[in-house]
């Protein structure tokens, strides 16, 4: 960072009437609205995030994916607030494909701090972050990140569009803008007692500039923010309305599933398909290079016919038991070598010269998938060489790319319908499953295909949470406070990721996921060292509700009780005392 500081200022004024100049504009320009409006239904579109209609009729556009965590209600709990409509009348959509319902949030929060440093570095970082999100313009719902990212911009869709109606009722009175309100989807005149409804004004206001300025509520006027809500999808999830990407229904639609090499990677050098096409409702069987496919004219004959085909597997490049993988993982933590992501002091000199009971400790976690309660399923068709795919997932920007990478087409010729998805958990930020929906579908003349996997499919080709070995020591002074180390090896997320969905391009810097959970624990140790090791093998990797702080905090505490229970002292006491210059981490303990 020091560097990149210094570099900035002597880069001087070139930098700044050019280039920088031109990033700077580009930054601030904002993306396209990708909405349009339904004449039909006398809307009009105010934002990306905000359509009303003529009936009074409220839409919010949910850029994120809804997988139970509740972000329907929540986007739309944002808008009304501001909008000042009753947030049970609000209707939902999910956002298409676009540029602007990029996750500037998602990105912000894997700045290289911990979340409790709050130093002029740390936030510089996150505001860098901020703008790379801006750039690489990825709509993706991940890092428990959609309200953070959402609080600001949703709130201010509402208002923005709230100050357009005003405005709008401000010029058919003709009275000042400020002599108005609006309550319950209603613009009011308290001075003569008036009101019109927003869907009278709509056609005007959509027309109104967007206010320079734009004022939220208090806190102390919310409505609906900071109070529980029900959830607005709740009675469709239970009456079935709610559109899965399993429950797709589209005219002519066949049904399909797929079987891959389980040696993931692999090709598959041969198969016998005979049996299976002489089941009844069997259409056909597609060679897909790394597997099979089997469409037919309903799933459970798809399902029945695929284990009819006998195929020839080739070998994987990476071992191929359990026990052959974690050998692998131990040999690179015993190899030595990796990055320190927290290193203060001097921990293993002070472990080693110390006189006091050394404690070790050694922890393994496993290689796990995300097991989906949906199974992995995607929806395709291809007219007039145009491509459309309705699936859940967690990055419908991403299988834009994708899809234009593999099937050579432009973003334009691409279409990503998004469905409620049942459990993501990081899972559907991949593309797999919508490509080779997209690759089946290619082969059938224009019919939609609807691919759905096995469970036993979808257990067998996850890009798992990374198995993992860490190894722990640490010797106590006479006031009770440990010197630690901990050395942790995994495979690497980040490069897996990224290996997959954008070829060769891969982040520089280290993998901090690899040691997440260790290195950002708020405990204030004057020797204290946090190793991770990446662990080279082709095992497809990557996020599993948060990845490192799934296991590593296990290891971590597991190995702070151990350190308690050696030297004689309380676990909880110890732990406030190691925490006390972070009162945020020690709360209302």
């Amino acid at each position: 960072m020091g560097k990149l500081l210094r570099r900035t200022f002597l880069i001087g004024s070139a930098a700044i009437t050019g280039g920088v100049a031109v990033g700077f504009y580009m930054y601030k320009t904002p993306y396209p609205n990708p909405l349009t409006a339904d004449a039909d239904k006398g809307e009009s579109v105010f934002n990306p995030f905000v359509k009303i209609a003529a009936d009074n009729s409220v839409t919010v556009i949910v850029p994120r994916a809804e997988m139970g965590q509740g972000v329907v209600t929540t986007m739309a709990a944002l808008v009304a607030e501001e909008l000042d409509v009753e947030l049970s009348e609000v209707k939902t959509e999910f956002a298409p494909a676009a540029s602007v319902y990029y996750n500037r949030a998602m990105l912000e929060e894997g700045a290289p701090f911990q979340l409790f440093d709050n130093s002029f570095i740390a936030e510089m970082t996150r505001d860098i972050q901020g703008v790379v999100a801006k750039f690489l313009a990825m709509q993706a719902t991940g890092g428990s990140s959609s309200t953070i990212d959402a609080f600001d911009r949703m709130r201010m869709s509402g208002a923005a569009a709230r100050a357009m109606l005003i405005g709008a009722a401000a010029d058919k009175w003709q009275v000042a803008a400020a002599s108005l309100k609006t309550e319950n989807g209603k613009v009011l005149d308290p001075a003569l007692g008036r009101s019109i409804a927003y869907g009278d004004l709509v056609e005007a206001a959509a027309t109104q500039d967007v206010p320079e300025t734009i004022t939220l509520k208090d806190p102390g006027d919310w409505r609906y923010l900071g109070k529980s809500q029900p959830r607005l999808d709740m009675a469709a999830k239970v009456n079935g309305k709610a559109e899965f990407g399993v429950d797709v229904r589209l005219p002519g639609m066949l049904f399909a599933t797929v079987r891959m090499n389980p040696r993931q990677g692999a090709k598959m050098t041969g198969m016998d398909a005979s049996a299976a096409e002489k089941i009844a409702g069997v259409i056909k069987v597609i060679n897909l290079g790394t597997g099979y496919a089997v469409v037919a004219d309903n799933t459970w004959t798809a399902f029945k016919a695929a284990d009819l085909v006998t195929p020839e597997w080739a070998q994987a490049t990476y071992p191929a038991t359990t026990d052959a993988i974690f050998a692998s993982i131990d040999a690179a933590l015993k190899a030595g070598g990796g990055f320190n992501m927290r290193d203060e002091g001097d921990a293993p000199d002070a472990i080693a010269a110390a006189s006091g009971k050394a404690i070790s400790a050694r922890y393994t976690a496993p290689y796990l998938a995300h097991a989906t309660m949906e199974p992995m399923n995607a929806t395709a068709q291809w007219t007039d060489g145009r491509l459309s795919v309705w699936c859940g997932n967690q990055a419908p920007t991403s299988i834009v790319t994708q899809a234009a990478s593999v099937f050579g087409l432009s973003a334009g010729d691409i279409t990503v319908h998004s469905t409620y998805l049942g459990g993501g958990f990081g899972r559907r930020f991949e593309t797999d499953f919508s490509m080779l929906a997209a690759r089946v579908a290619k082969e059938m003349d224009g019919k939609p295909v609807q691919v759905t996997w096995t469970r036993e499919e979808d257990m067998r080709h996850d890009m798992y949470r990374p198995g993992a070995i860490c190894e722990a020591a640490a010797v106590v002074d006479g006031q009770g406070v440990p010197s630690v180390v901990f050395r942790v090896a995994s495979q690497s997320p980040i490069a897996s990721t990224f290996g997959r969905l954008a070829g060769a391009i891969t982040p520089p810097g280290n993998d901090k996921t690899i040691v997440d959970g260790l290195w950002d624990q708020p405990y204030a140790l004057a020797n204290y060292r946090v190793t991770g090791i990446p662990v080279d093998m082709d095992i497809p990797v990557g996020f599993w509700r948060a990845v490192g702080h799934s296991h590593n905090p296990f290891f971590h505490e597991s190995f702070m009780d151990e350190i308690a229970h050696s030297s004689g002292q309380d676990p909880l006491e110890m732990r406030l005392k190691l925490m006390q210059p972070y009162p945020a981490a020690v709360g209302a303990v």
